[in-house]
């Protein structure tokens, strides 16, 4: 489901130059319609972090993605996708389950805090119990 207009220009409103931002409530719908694409977005997603999450977010090839950790699970399945990027250079870190709803971008945007990132995300400022928006901001300053 596409986010009304505005939503996501609402946060980074003033900096023309940060990357785009999608708030999807699941990771597959980064490779659907989206106007503009995904390819080197920021994208905020409801979904949880496993394994399946992540190959959808290979083939959008965004800047940046945040999950839900889903509670981490057994393996750290919740998270698997972390890795899974970090070794295509993609930062990727998960919010809390216990901070935003599964399945709801909305949800990760508005609450989540992060408790899970790959290396690459934390070169670019991603920290445990940052909130996601603060985050994004950064993100959105450092392309400035």
């Amino acid at each position: 489901m596409r986010q009304p207009p505005g939503f996501a220009a609402d946060l980074i409103a003033d900096m023309p130059e940060s990357p785009r931002l999608l708030v999807l409530d699941s990771i597959t719908q980064a490779l659907g319609d989206v106007q503009g694409g995904a390819l080197g977005a920021v994208i905020v997603s409801g979904s949880h972090g496993g394994i399946s999450a992540g190959q959808f977010a290979l083939l959008a090839a965004p800047h940046a993605v945040i999950f839900n950790d889903a509670g981490v699970g057994l393996d750290d399945a919740g998270i698997a996708a972390l890795a899974l990027l970090q070794d295509a250079s993609i930062a990727a870190c998960a919010v809390a389950h216990s901070s935003a709803r599964i399945g709801e971008a909305r949800s990760t945007l508005e609450h989540g805090r992060i408790s899970h990132c790959n290396a690459r995300a934390s070169a670019l400022g991603a920290r445990p119990a940052m909130a996601c928006r603060d985050w994004i901001a950064l993100l959105a300053a450092r392309e400035d």
